[in-house]
């Protein structure tokens, strides 16, 4: 033990940049590795719901949960209230962190930096929105009106995914803009989904909400780090937020938000302690080394970590191989009739993400650059631009998520928004890649190309 103690040196040479792109570089490995995961369990929800086993599919997730204490019940459907509620409660804790990680250190910290990836997220959601609207005019006030949030969002894991096959030849600058982007779009699909899909609201439970996220305010201002104690008032949120009429995903983003960013023990101060315990041991000849001091280096090192940047290292993984497939079995199984894509939900929800997504990201990117406001990233130029924006197209996990929310209850229209979710996103990775293997094929791996603005 001594030995290996005497070898820890105090002068960590960790670049101060890696600080910045470790926690980006795993967040885009994990996306990648997770859509091939997610692409497999809606390859299997689809394949399920269009065999002989379709009714055992369906009844399985539609199998009633519920979880007891006394006279105190809460449960539902197995897709409905664990997956979509309770689990992605989880998904969305994972978003509010990285939202908070992009507008404390990432691009979106920076106004100059965030501009264009924020005007593209808003053109990627007005026109889509619009789309829909314009095709369902006539229906205002009726249940399939309300599907124009469905093509607004963009699944980062299937993006990044796409972005990871194509390999080098894709510009970081584009992979750092449409990682921003999706970002921007989670806050925009979070506003929506809590403005325009929650159900009667119970100020009540609102204010009990709005006490306890009160409550994890001071226990972050008084030091507090027992993740236990997080949990239980968290659990207590999430359920005011479920009572409330307001979707508890939303509680999930909020929390996020509230994660501190801030670390406790800087660089220098755990430098300070690994010296401080090298020369202890190098003076003592036996090599020992208290229980307290052991304690003491451990708590300097955790402490060294962010609770967001640890949170997040902690929970990616699980939501990008657990809950978004889990997600993925239990939403995207829908029956696939080559009639259904002509239905007015499907058709609407389809050209939204296919056409409005890279029509919206262009115009409003062209808008922000010829105002002086934003430029394109280095190596970015506009056709490889349409192509990042045709990759926005690809909606699914959120798009679903949102389908499941608008009409809840409306079996018909929910598999049509499906149809349209599901060939809408397929025709967008199949346009965003093809355009980006044509304009980049020129371009060796690594090499930049400047745009004229």
């Amino acid at each position: 033990m001594a030995h290996s103690a005497r070898r820890i040196s105090p002068h960590l040479p960790v670049a101060p940049i890696r600080r910045f792109t470790r926690p980006l570089s795993r967040f885009l490995r994990i996306e990648s590795a997770s859509g091939i995961v997610l692409l497999l369990c809606t390859v299997l929800a689809i394949a399920l719901a269009n065999s002989n086993t379709a009714d055992a599919y369906h009844k399985f997730w539609h199998t009633h949960v519920q979880l007891g204490v006394g006279p105190f019940t809460l449960g539902g459907e197995l897709g409905h209230f664990f997956v979509n509620d309770v689990l992605m409660t989880i998904f969305f804790f994972v978003v509010g962190l990285e939202i908070k990680r992009e507008l404390v250190a990432g691009e979106l910290r920076d106004a100059r930096k965030a501009a264009l990836p924020v005007a593209a997220a808003l053109g990627g959601m007005l026109v889509p929105a619009g789309i829909y609207m314009a095709l369902q005019a006539n229906h205002v006030g009726e249940p399939r009106f309300r599907g124009w949030g469905v093509p607004m969002a963009t699944d980062i894991a299937f993006v990044v995914g796409i972005m990871a096959v194509l390999g080098k030849r894709v510009p970081f600058g584009l992979k750092i803009m449409l990682l921003s982007l999706a970002i921007a779009d989670d806050i925009g699909a979070v506003i929506v989904i809590a403005a325009f899909y929650s159900a009667g609201l119970n100020w009540f439970m609102l204010l009990l909400a709005a006490a306890g996220f009160a409550v994890v305010r001071i226990l972050n201002e008084s030091g507090v780090r027992s993740v236990p104690v997080y949990t239980i008032v968290g659990a207590g949120i999430w359920l005011a937020v479920y009572k409330s009429g307001v979707h508890p995903t939303v509680a999930g983003v909020l929390l996020g938000l509230l994660t501190p960013s801030e670390v406790w023990v800087g660089r220098d101060a755990l430098r300070l302690s690994i010296t401080d315990l090298q020369a202890r041991l190098e003076a003592d000849t036996g090599g020992n080394v208290s229980t307290e001091d052991l304690e003491l280096l451990a708590f300097a090192a955790q402490e060294s970590v962010s609770p967001l940047e640890r949170l997040e290292h902690q929970l990616h993984p699980w939501v990008g191989f657990a809950i978004m497939p889990l997600f993925a079995l239990a939403n995207a199984g829908v029956h696939i009739e080559l009639t259904a894509i002509t239905e007015p939900v499907s058709i609407a929800v389809m050209l939204g993400l296919f056409l409005g997504k890279p029509v919206g990201v262009m115009l409003f990117s062209f808008l922000a650059v010829r105002a002086g406001i934003a430029k394109l990233p280095h190596g970015v130029n506009w056709f490889v631009l349409l192509g990042g924006g045709f990759l926005a197209g690809i909606g699914f996990t959120m798009s679903l998520f949102v389908a499941g929310l608008a009409f809840e209850g409306n079996g018909r229209l929910l598999a049509d928004a499906k149809i349209g979710i599901l060939f809408g996103s397929v025709l967008s990775a199949v346009g965003g890649a093809g355009l980006l293997i044509l304009t980049l094929r020129k371009h060796a791996p690594g090499a930049h190309t400047t745009a004229e603005t």
